[in-house]
This record gives structure tokens, sequence and C-alpha cells, in this order.
């Protein structure tokens, strides 16, 4: 443990990024913008987009900018009323210079800028238990080392399966409260009337059911760290009585006049753009800037291609029995490389699993099916709007896979089939991966 984070904590590399801003110069949002470095920038409705519009002929998640060393990508994120250049709709490609880009009834500018921001990346491929060789990882990873030796609470931010959880446990263990305890609370699986109990405690008495005394989460994780997981689905009412814990250190359990004195590291994890939850009044702005002294993001899998040979690699060596990755053969591997991986890691890591088990259905859909009305003990359960969006994409992806099958890969007869344009077809086909 000690080599490892001696090398966690190795002398970064410093590189060089360009800045670019995106700035919405016609449309109901106009005058909206952002600046960015090495950052994707995506943007839509939905409210967990870099850039929110209003517009309504603008689709909930419309288009992706990546920066690129030539240049940036533009993608289509498979959205309604596609993305123009000029009179040309593109689906994906790489644009140099200042560029204008018709979404809806939007136009977008982006403009690369002369400023050039310094980033560090780690020279190592780890902290603690996260993998990675990209380079946004390794910047996560350079930011997690300088982060992990302060007391300053933390904000992880990140889609659903890419490993918030995994990253607040490798910064308590390359702490100095490692040797202390880490306490999760996750704040969307308590019912509302149980969660200031659950957090700060109760006394005996002190509501119906309190048989007996209880200390909260805070006093459990006395001394080391504590994480608040789903953060953003804490109660408003709670938020200020959370945050008077914050600024006092100290807990006062329901029922009880007597404070508690605390000493632990908070740690909070959500899936929602939290800054975005403030805008709209959902979370209180004291309290988001007092959780976020420092906030990182753990970027989705889809943006970091370049680790899946290591991740693969890792949850092969997990396998029963141990398996490698020149058993994969090139047609799964070029359905992993290509693969959107809408639930990142985990998704990941479930169809490693499968394919070690049953190669032919490495990416197949292993819906769990509910019979007499029961709900699937299996089915992971996870925020409405996102599994209402993987089943979107699941069902897309095997309605395309049966047409295909069906048209021996005639994209032509496909289209006439489904009803629809070739080019739709072709375009569905490059979002889902399949060629």
């Amino acid at each position: 443990m000690d080599e490892e984070r001696t090398q966690s904590q190795s002398r970064p590399t410093i590189v060089t990024y360009g800045k670019t801003r995106v700035t919405v110069t016609d449309g109901p949002d106009r005058g909206l913008w952002l600046e960015t470095a090495n950052q994707p920038v995506r943007i839509g409705t939905a409210p967990d987009n870099d850039l929110v519009l209003t517009d309504p002929t603008v689709s909930r998640r419309h288009c992706a900018i990546v920066p690129t060393g030539e240049g940036f990508r533009v993608s289509d994120e498979g959205s309604t009323n596609g993305v123009l250049v000029g009179r040309v709709r593109i689906f994906e490609a790489v644009l140099s210079g200042a560029t204008e880009l018709r979404i809806g009834d939007s136009t977008v500018s982006v403009l690369p800028l002369p400023d050039r921001v310094e980033r560090e990346q780690a020279t190592t491929d780890h902290f603690g238990d996260l993998l990675g060789v990209s380079p946004r990882m390794r910047e996560l990873f350079a930011d997690l080392s300088r982060i992990a030796v302060s007391d300053v609470t933390v904000l992880i931010e990140g889609e659903t399966g890419t490993g918030k959880e995994l990253v607040a446990e490798s910064l308590h263990r390359e702490s100095g409260r490692a040797e202390k305890p880490f306490v999760v609370f996750d704040c969307s699986a308590v019912t509302p009337t149980l969660v200031e109990s659950e957090l700060f405690g109760h006394e005996r008495g002190a509501f119906t059911g309190a048989v007996a005394a209880r200390a909260g989460v805070f006093e459990q994780a006395d001394g080391g760290t504590i994480f608040l997981d789903e953060l953003g689905e804490l109660p408003k009412d709670l938020q200020p009585k959370l945050l008077r814990v914050l600024e006092k250190r100290e807990v006062r359990r329901i029922g009880s006049q007597r404070a508690i004195p605390i000493d632990v590291r908070v740690v909070s994890a959500t899936n929602r753009k939290l800054s975005a939850e403030v805008a709209r009044g959902n979370f209180r702005q004291d309290l988001y800037f007092r959780l976020a002294g420092a906030h990182v993001s753990v970027p989705p899998l889809r943006d970091r291609r370049e680790d899946l040979p290591l991740l693969v690699e890792h949850f092969l060596r997990r396998a029963m029995p141990t398996r490698s990755r020149s058993e994969i053969s090139a047609q799964v591997w070029e359905m992993f490389m290509t693969h959107r991986w809408p639930g990142n890691v985990r998704e990941l890591r479930n169809a490693v699993d499968r394919w070690a088990v049953t190669p032919e259905r490495a990416l197949g859909a292993l819906e769990p099916t509910a019979e007499d009305g029961q709900a699937p003990a299996a089915l992971e359960l996870s925020p409405l709007r996102e599994a209402r969006r993987d089943a979107s994409d699941d069902f897309e992806r095997r309605y395309l896979r049966a047409l295909l099958a069906r048209t021996s890969g005639n994209v032509t007869r496909a289209a006439a089939i489904a009803e629809v344009s070739r080019q739709m077809i072709q375009k569905l086909m490059r979002k889902q991966g399949l060629t």
C-alpha cells in the first residue's frame, strides 16, 4: 500500500490545452456561453448537459463537441432535428477554426481562443482502485492526489456507473484518515421522513418507533470520512440542517438538546449537475459551496475509450477462472470499442462477466423479465430519467439488430421495413456502434 501511495503521488506531467468558447448566437437562449479546455461540451435541453438550452426544437441530448488535436469533433447524439453546418447535416465530423452549428432553431458558434490552460497529469495508471491511461483520467488522478492529503470537502460529479463511490473510497484510503471509518449514506435510499434520523441520530422516544437511542452516520464516521451519495436527492428542508452541521462541526440527535462534536471529512457525489440544481432553486447555494471545497468530475467511459483494454484486463483477472484479453475475438472487441456504454464502467464489467460465461452474448441485453406482475429481483433501479434513456437505447439497439438480421444487412430494405429513410438507419447504426 505504501508503494502504491508513493506512486500515485509521484510528480505529475504538465500539459497545455487551448481554450474554446461555445456561444449561443441565435435562438431563445441567445447569449448563453461557456468556455472549455480539452473537455467535451454536451448540448441539449436535459439538465445534465454542459450547455442547457430551452429551445423546444432542440433534443434532450442533441450533440457533443469534443476538442481534438485536429480541431474539434461534433457528434449528433441522436437528435430529432439534426446538426447542420451551413446546409449540410452532419452526424459526426472533425471541424477546425471558427464554426457555426445550427441545432433546431438555435445557432451555436464554436470559437478557438488564443488562451492556453495548463493541466497536470499523473504519471501512473491508477489512483487507489481507479484505473485509466487516458489524459482525462490521468488529470483526475493528479487532482485526487492533491486533494487526498487535505481535509477539504469534495464534490464528485459523474454519470451513473462511472465509479463515483470508488473515487470516494480511494480518497479515504489515500488520506490521513485511512485507519478511521468510511461510512456511506445514500440520500436516495432512505424515505424522506427518516433521513434526518439516519444522518444525525435520535434519542429514545424522540418519535414513534424510536425504542432506543441511535447514533447517526455523522457520529459513526467520527474521525473518518462520510460519503453522501446521490446528494441531489437530499430533501430541501434538510439542507439547512446539514449546512449547520458542516459549519459548527457538531450534531444534535432528534429529541436531544446536547451538541455532540464531530470530526469528519465529507465527500459527496451526484449524477446531476448540482450547479444547475442551484440555479433552478432545488439546492441551496451556500450548501453547494460548502460541499464543493474541491470539485471533480468522473468522465463517462465513451469519452475515454483508450482505457478499455486496461479495464477489460482488470475485470478478466477477477473472473473465475482467470481469462485473458487475447481470448476475446476481433468481432467482440470491435463491439466493445464502438459501443457507447450508457452504463459506463459498471456496464463494461457486466459485459466482460457475460463474455466470460457466454461469449456470444457479450453485449446482448440480458433483460430480467417479470411474470405475474412481480418486479424482477435483479433489476437495478437507477434514476427514472436515466433508466428511461437506457431502456430507449437498448430497445433501439435490439430493434436495429433484428432489422438488419432480417435483411441480411441490407440498409435500404431495412429502411423500407422500418418506414424511415436510409440515412436514418445509417445514423442509428453509427449511434449504436453497429456495422
